[in-house]
């Protein structure tokens, strides 16, 4: 019984901290259950069902900061909704599956640990067709594993400086609400598991999500946070890869 509230805990936190820089926390969730030995068909849609809700707070936050870009966001999404709902019907081995997820943990590492804000005279005009191209990549990996895919959208928005630091937030924060629902409507189509303890498990999410937002977009230097996130997210990286 005790290790349960330990969980509820430690969802609450990846929860805040991921909401706190824009992300609805998917592979948060996902490392986390995969730690508490969840399979992984209660986890794919389980994380995509948390990302709903916390997704949709963050960006509900930060787009009220006036940072969000449509010019920017509308191909990505356009080109990433068809290729998430794909992903979704995608069934993987259960060891395969956790070991592409501990590899893709290394991307919001890298990102969150080595990749700087861009200042307003760095920012350049996005492409169309790139952004197409990196949206249906980004689609069908969000869907294959259950993720909203705002950890691969923001390091790529930064290092091609299509937008400072704040407005990828907001961007990654809709487009992984969007793929979210997109994966879980792919999954729905061969049947979803979710844990009988899923409405628990949204509460504390959305709780979590919600003060991380606000604190995220409006209060906060971000760069405590996104260290402790990036040290969490390599420590289950690593676990998931080696064991």
């Amino acid at each position: 019984m005790e290790s349960i509230y330990i969980f509820y805990l430690l969802l609450f936190i990846v929860a805040f901290l991921y909401s706190s820089v824009g992300h609805g926390g998917a592979s948060g969730y996902l490392a986390l259950m995969a730690i508490y030995a969840f399979s992984p068909d209660v986890m794919k849609p389980s994380a995509l069902m948390l990302n709903l809700f916390v997704s949709l707070t963050s960006f509900i936050q930060f787009y009220r900061g006036k940072h969000f870009k449509w010019n920017i966001f509308l191909p990505l999404a356009l080109a990433s909704i068809p290729m998430a709902f794909a992903g979704g019907l995608i069934t993987m081995e259960a060891d395969l599956y956790k070991k592409i997820l501990g590899l893709l943990l290394a991307i919001p590492v890298i990102r969150f640990l080595f990749f700087k804000n861009s200042t307003a005279a760095e920012i350049k005009k996005n492409s169309i067709g790139l952004s197409i191209f990196i949206g249906s990549v980004i689609g069908l990996l969000s869907g294959l594993i259950g993720i909203g895919g705002g950890i691969i959208l923001s390091p790529v928005l930064l290092l091609l400086k299509w937008t400072d630091q704040k407005q990828t937030a907001a961007i990654s924060a809709l487009f992984i609400f969007v793929n979210s629902l997109s994966g879980l409507s792919g999954l729905l189509t061969k049947g979803i598991n979710f844990s009988p303890d899923m409405f628990s498990y949204v509460a504390i999410a959305f709780a979590g999500g919600l003060l991380g937002s606000y604190f995220g977009s409006l209060k906060f230097n971000q760069n405590i946070l996104k260290n402790t996130l990036a040290i969490v997210l390599l420590v289950a990286g690593i676990k998931l890869i080696f064991t």
